[in-house]
């Protein structure tokens, strides 16, 4: 009969391989369990680094990372943190679609809280039992799963979704692994694929919605902030009538943060404050057509009317800047078919009457008739920012604001190096997906990638560290500033947006800015004498530390 592995060894955050040392080895009980040779965690990052890049494509580099989170926490974060550039789309989006699809075929280790519908009594001892106390938590990332990175419901398998978050939250802002808590909320699925699929590991019902749903995810976060009171509860890939409610509903009662409708507004305003620093006009003159209005366009929407009316205009003057374009054209105030969240900037029916004579108004007749200064597009229809959108609105601006933020690249609405090109090298270009630079008439243009991962991090940290009550709009606004603040926009062509490469150093510059914010807000529990000493003393590091005795893990 083989013996268990040591639980030193059976712990992903204490487990060290080949690295634990002689003395460890003796002290732990570990004789016989390892070769010989001592390799130092360098050693360790250079030979899985080179393992890595021996995986034949991007979903098999995704299972090998998984498979190393499992086994080694501290090697896993220092192979991520070296090369997070390269490998944050390979933990993160876009991979993480392909290992969701795979998820109940490749199931290997359980990682995250799994909350079932159907079992709702369950929800207080599936946290209780896991040993933690009030002050051991500090984020937890929860997903229903019901509209994942543009893939859509993807049921129980949607967990990689929450487990991939806090994998960038730790190797971007230093979160610590061991107060992080993936969980998913399991209400059914109206995937069909995966209803018929006999390895489908979740809930295999349609999705459960009203009343139901409601006081399950009440549930969750009544017990979440019971038990974890100082924690972020951060929401991701919730249907977007279930996460703008959500949020809504508890934003002044709970520590909650939904990164798709505010994360995704933060980083476009951060990059919208650069594009005006070159621009020179100002947000309360600012006319914005956003074309694709579900959650991540009215996120957008919404961070932009706060910066409008922040810069003096009355809310209502400032909703009236805004245009929204989705599928069935326009949005006006005589569509039967409009959401709860859409509601609010519909165009009063007779106010645009006359911009088209073919029933509803497309974007090229919306970018005529409004004139915008900002173009933004979330609507994943590619190729839908033609010349014909751009050359109408280069005539009345000198500096067309344009961000195709739609991903992944088959979905971009238009490609950078088109969009200069029909605008002479004028467009102010951000998108969603990282782009190759572009030269045009002798100047370099660089296209900056409004990733999310340039703010959350920080963000959440900033929030730990002051010990936020709720994540007011002063903190997200000054996220978006401080991730503006790094970008160098004085040269022609430079980018609206700093690099994913020093993503460590941004996260703490932003997580810095929050603090301080939260602070100023008057909802900090902490309030550091030294900000940029409380952040960096907050940030984990992937490195070995002491180890207990042999017996026990932690």
């Amino acid at each position: 009969m083989s013996q268990a592995l040591p639980a030193v060894m059976s712990d992903p955050l204490t487990n060290r391989g080949t690295a634990f040392t002689t003395e460890e080895r003796e002290r732990l009980e570990l004789v016989g369990w390892l070769p010989d040779a001592v390799l130092s965690l360098e050693e360790q990052h250079r030979r899985t680094y080179e393992q890595l890049q021996r995986q034949p494509d991007a979903l098999a580099k995704n299972v090998y990372l998984e498979q190393l989170h499992d086994r080694n926490e501290v090697l896993y974060y220092r192979v991520l943190g070296e090369h997070l550039t390269e490998l944050l789309p390979i933990v993160y989006d876009p991979t993480v679609g392909d290992a969701i699809k795979r998820y109940s075929h490749e199931y290997r280790r359980p990682r995250g809280v799994f909350l079932s519908i159907d079992r709702p009594q369950d929800v207080r001892p599936a946290f209780q039992r896991r040993g933690l106390g009030p002050d051991d938590v500090d984020l937890l990332v929860v997903t229903d799963a019901q509209e994942i990175l543009g893939i859509g419901d993807w049921g129980v398998n949607g967990v990689q979704i929450s487990v991939g978050k806090l994998a960038v939250y730790t190797a971007a802002a230093g979160l610590h692994p061991d107060r992080c808590v993936p969980v998913v909320l399991d209400v059914g699925t109206d995937n069909e694929t995966l209803l018929n699929d006999p390895l489908y590991l979740g809930v295999r019902r349609s999705r459960t919605r009203g009343k139901r749903y409601d006081e399950f995810v009440a549930a969750y976060m009544e017990t979440a902030a019971e038990l974890f009171p100082h924690a972020l509860l951060h929401f991701e890939d919730f249907g977007p009538d279930n996460a703008r409610r959500i949020l809504e509903q508890n934003a002044d009662r709970y520590r909650i943060f939904n990164d798709d409708l505010q994360g995704t507004g933060a980083i476009t305003l951060a990059a919208v404050v650069s594009a005006l620093k070159v621009t020179g006009i100002p947000f309360r003159d600012q006319r914005l057509v956003i074309f694709g209005a579900g959650t991540a366009g009215v996120g957008i929407a919404d961070q932009l009317v706060e910066a409008m009316v922040r810069d003096g205009l009355e809310p209502a003057d400032a909703a009236r800047r805004v245009w929204l374009v989705d599928k069935q054209g326009l949005l006006t105030d005589d569509m039967d078919d409009l959401r709860d969240y859409q509601r609010g900037y519909a165009r009063p029916a007779a106010e645009v009457r006359g911009w088209s004579d073919e029933g509803g108004i497309d974007l090229p007749a919306t970018v005529r008739g409004a004139r915008p200064t900002l173009l933004i597009g979330t609507s994943t229809a590619t190729g839908a920012f033609t010349r014909e959108v751009v050359t109408a609105m280069a005539q009345h601006v000198e500096r067309p604001v344009i961000f195709p933020l739609s991903n992944p690249t088959e979905r971009i609405e238009a490609m950078p190096a088109d969009l200069l090109t029909w605008s002479d090298g004028k467009a102010l270009i951000a998108t969603g997906i990282p782009v190759d630079p572009v030269e045009l008439n002798g100047v370099r243009h660089v296209i900056g990638q409004a990733n999310n991962a340039l703010l959350y991090p920080g963000l959440g940290l900033g929030t730990v560290v002051s010990r936020a009550r709720r994540v007011t709009p002063g903190m997200l606004l000054a996220a978006a500033e401080a991730v503006a603040g790094q970008a160098r926009v004085g040269a022609p062509g430079a980018s609206l947006l700093p690099p994913v490469a020093d993503l460590r150093a941004s996260s703490a510059t932003v997580a810095v800015a929050v603090a301080r914010a939260a602070i100023s807000d008057g909802v900090a529990e902490n309030s550091p004498e030294d900000l940029v000493q409380a952040v960096q003393d907050a940030m984990w590091q992937p490195r070995y530390e002491s180890l207990p005795d042999a017996g026990s893990a932690r």
